[in-house]
């Protein structure tokens, strides 16, 4: 006989593991099936933790390459990297964090079912490899995810043509590395192989890095990255990339026309994510889908009654998902707690946190200068650099700004947005002044603590009606 359950979770990412434990909480009996060897999804195995596991010893390797100004002196020569060491110390942390998802699984009376999904309808689903079994449910959340995807012309071929899954695992330092595209994932992993030591060579097709932040901080971006010896050609497009045993070799269309080729040891293509659905079985019981996103209401309901779906894998009508770990996290306390009979609103997904790893680092949240503008807003702006603290300059840290975008006529903030050190620390503050409704007077007149890197965030708001302290 099927075992039954009241919610099966296919998928342990950071959606499909919170929602599990989040309905388990609530008095639900919860399975989930998962196919990794290890609960906690690309985030946690794959993505978040390990790449920001090796931005943590690229920023230390940095530090301390420039020990001399700390009037700290090594002694026996240059320092250099163990890459078998960092690896090593990276997957502790990736094993640490694991474990205790599996923890909270065993508090919290969850099943894991250790094998692949597919949807059999009626509420069933078949476990078709590893603990081959079937399960009843009285409702399904999809949280599968997604996985890196290329563009048309370039084939992976994951040894000298990689994905970020390739690239977290690299054995040595690359001597040169291109890295096609400029979101999240491309300008981060510029960031570690140019402090390891690698040449490093960014392609975007559009014309700035990070085309979805302001533009302002785009423009900072590229101006930090081609100090630290980054090469960035945007409005750039890959015709070609031909893998060899000794390397890549790719033609690149640049922004005035004429076609450059390019030589180096690997090539990461950085293009944006895909759903994971295949063999799922969602086809052959009728859900709508999108492009291979299964699309969901503002509740997360599929076009199916007893199927939810969270996270990467899904599309909402009239809006571009963020494809990010939090958001994933929030979208499945919110399905686990509809599906416990608790009252609960829909997401806003203005006030998602964008937070990009990179040196320097990047958080955002809100309207940028231009979407304000093209929404018919009055535009107020106050912006501030980080360099005139005196923490940052304690700290050594002193690229970037913060900038707030405000509506004019009732000085209602609309979006913040910074470049700099602690970014994707500080954002938070600017989080929750959008979420409540705060004003630019009321964040001018918080008191933020000195020294602190904070303190950019005070003067901004100042600096919003032209009475910025410090400038």
């Amino acid at each position: 006989m099927p075992q039954s359950y009241d919610v099966v979770v296919i998928g342990a990412g950071t959606g499909g593991y919170v929602a599990a434990i989040r309905a388990a909480q609530l008095g639900k009996t919860v399975a989930v099936v998962e196919k990794q060897k290890a609960l906690g999804g690309t985030c946690l195995i794959w993505g978040c933790i390990p790449t920001k596991a090796l931005l943590e010893h690229a920023h230390a390797f940095d530090v301390i390459r420039n020990s001399d100004e700390w009037g700290v002196a090594i002694p026996y020569g240059a320092p250099a990297l163990n890459m078998r060491q960092i690896h090593a110390r990276k997957d502790k942390v990736v094993g640490n964090l694991t474990k205790g998802v599996e923890f909270l699984f065993k508090k919290n009376k969850i099943a894991w079912i250790k094998g692949t999904a597919r949807l059999a309808g009626k509420g069933r689903v078949d476990v078709f490899e590893g603990d081959r079994q079937t399960l009843d449910a009285k409702e399904i959340i999809v949280a599968t995810g997604s996985s890196p995807r290329s563009v048309p012309g370039i084939d992976i071929d994951h040894r000298r043509i990689i994905t970020s899954d390739d690239a977290i695992q690299l054995p040595e330092v690359p001597g040169s590395l291109v890295v096609l595209g400029s979101g999240a994932v491309g300008v981060e992993f510029a960031s570690i192989f140019r402090r390891f030591g690698s040449q490093v060579t960014l392609i975007e097709l559009l014309p700035r890095l990070v085309p979805g932040e302001d533009a302002a901080v785009s423009a900072e971006l590229e101006k930090s990255f081609r100090r630290q010896g980054i090469r960035s050609l945007t409005g750039t497009k890959v015709t070609r990339a031909s893998a060899s045993e000794s390397g890549v070799e790719i033609d690149a269309q640049t922004a005035d026309g004429k076609t450059e080729t390019i030589a180096a040891d690997f090539l990461l293509v950085a293009t944006g994510r895909g759903p994971v659905t295949t063999g799922l079985g969602i086809e052959a019981l009728g859900v709508a889908t999108d492009q291979g996103f299964i699309k969901v209401d503002s509740m997360y309901r599929t076009s199916v009654a007893g199927i939810s779906a969270i996270g990467d894998v899904i599309a909402l009508e009239g809006l571009a998902h963020p494809q990010l770990a939090h958001v994933s996290s929030a979208e499945g306390i919110l399905v686990a707690e509809r599906l416990a009979g608790k009252e609960v609103q829909p997401l806003n997904y203005g006030h998602v946190p964008r937070c990009t790893y990179c040196a320097p680092e990047i958080g955002s949240v809100g309207l940028t200068e231009e979407e304000a503008r093209s929404k018919g807003y009055d535009v107020r702006v106050g912006s501030f650099p980080f360099g005139v603290l005196g923490r940052a300059r304690i700290a050594g840290e002193t690229e970037g700004f913060v900038k707030i975008v405000a509506d004019k006529r009732y000085d209602e903030l609309l979006g913040v947005h910074m470049i700099g050190p602690r970014s994707t620390e500080l954002v938070s503050e600017a989080v929750l002044a959008l979420r409540l409704e705060c004003t630019a007077e009321e964040l001018q007149r918080t008191i933020h603590a000195h020294p602190t890197f904070a303190e950019a965030i005070g003067e901004a708001a100042h600096a919003v009606h032209g009475a910025a302290i410090h400038l």
